[in-house]
């Protein structure tokens, strides 16, 4: 049976992989994301997750390598994590009282063959209109910076800012777990 390895320390990430019952290791991933190359939102998402899952399975035999990136697109524009509280600011105002979307590109590689899978799955959110006091106010209590486009859907702060989503929650948060396993299930010996 193949180990299989998210190739991403992120907390959320890990929990929803966890809490499906699915046994991996984590290895931070050695690769810098490029948000800025010239290419449409989920063709970016899926490449910045075949760049981290390739870093973490170059070094790996029998595994099953798992890498995900998680942008967010408003109208053709890419929101990654803000740099600083003025960006997230910004980002905040330019999604206010819109549509956009969440989408996460995983890649899934097996480290002996090379075999490949990658995917996007997308998620709609629709935020409320905000006042400009009330985005100050979720400036204030949220941990924004940390983000892509300065929230997050599961936290008080981001129920502030959301009136409704469509589509996988999971992804959402960071992971469409349930299409990662289906896409895990595609290769011998995942144990799956």
């Amino acid at each position: 049976m193949k180990q299989i390895i998210l190739a991403s320390t992120s907390p959320r990430r890990k929990e929803l992989l966890a809490e499906e019952g699915v046994v991996f290791e984590c290895i931070a991933a050695d690769y810098e994301e490029d948000m800025t190359l010239p290419l449409p939102p989920p063709e970016l998402a899926r490449h910045l997750a075949l760049g981290k899952a390739q870093s973490v399975a170059k070094n790996k035999e029998n595994a099953l390598v798992i890498g995900a990136d998680t942008l967010i697109s408003l109208d053709g524009s890419v929101f990654g994590k803000p740099k600083t509280k003025e960006r997230a600011r910004e980002m905040i105002r330019a999604m206010n009282g819109k549509s956009h979307s969440i989408i996460t590109g995983y890649a899934v590689i097996d480290s002996d063959t090379g075999k490949t899978i990658t995917k996007t799955i997308e998620t709609k959110v629709f935020f409320r209109k905000l006042s400009e006091k009330d985005i100050e106010k979720y400036l204030d209590v949220s941990d924004a910076l940390d983000r892509a486009g300065a929230y997050a859907i599961q936290d008080h702060g981001g129920k502030m800012l959301i009136d409704r989503f469509e589509g996988d929650y999971a992804n959402a948060l960071g992971l469409p777990v349930n299409a990662v396993i289906e896409t895990l299930k595609q290769f011998e010996d995942s144990g799956l």
